[in-house]
């Protein structure tokens, strides 16, 4: 596969249209109001989807050529073990809703750390005490060092 056909596939799945009447509008979410196009994207969904459901504390990381991983990661709190789990079951259905498919959901059972794979965003789903003692956030705000010319 060529490096822009690549590019176009990839951001393709992170712009997704939405037809239909009886599609609703959904509301961008306060901290997405930096993606607002026509059509929802991948983030912007995510982003809303968290705030509807009173996530705590969202941040999202840009990844774009820091890892191959994915595009974003997005770090959210829930209040309790039953908060951040329902946070990431009803991400995973809204996603599947408009058109992404099925997310592989983890850590829905215990309730201290959900992961919501929805592929170019990685979103992860904290306790406060649990988000706390990982800080992601610290780790991927590390910047990259300055490479020397050769």
């Amino acid at each position: 596969m060529s490096r822009s056909a690549y590019a176009n596939r990839r951001k393709d799945t992170l712009t997704r249209t939405t037809t239909g009447p009886n599609r609703p509008s959904r509301r961008l979410a306060p901290h997405a109001s930096h993606c607002i196009l026509q059509e929802p994207t991948l983030l912007s969904r995510i982003l809303s989807s968290l705030d509807d459901d009173k996530a705590e504390d969202i941040v999202t990381i840009d990844l774009e050529g820091r890892s191959s991983l994915a595009d974003a990661l997005v770090i959210a709190s829930g209040r309790s073990a039953r908060h951040v789990a329902s946070i990431a079951e009803h991400l995973a259905r809204r996603l599947k809703e408009a058109g992404y498919g099925t997310r592989p959901v983890d850590g829905t059972g215990q309730g201290d750390w959900a992961l919501v794979d929805a592929g170019d965003v990685i979103v992860h789903i904290f306790r406060p005490e649990v988000r706390a003692y990982y800080d992601l956030e610290g780790m991927w705000s590390v910047k990259e060092p300055a490479r020397a010319a050769v």
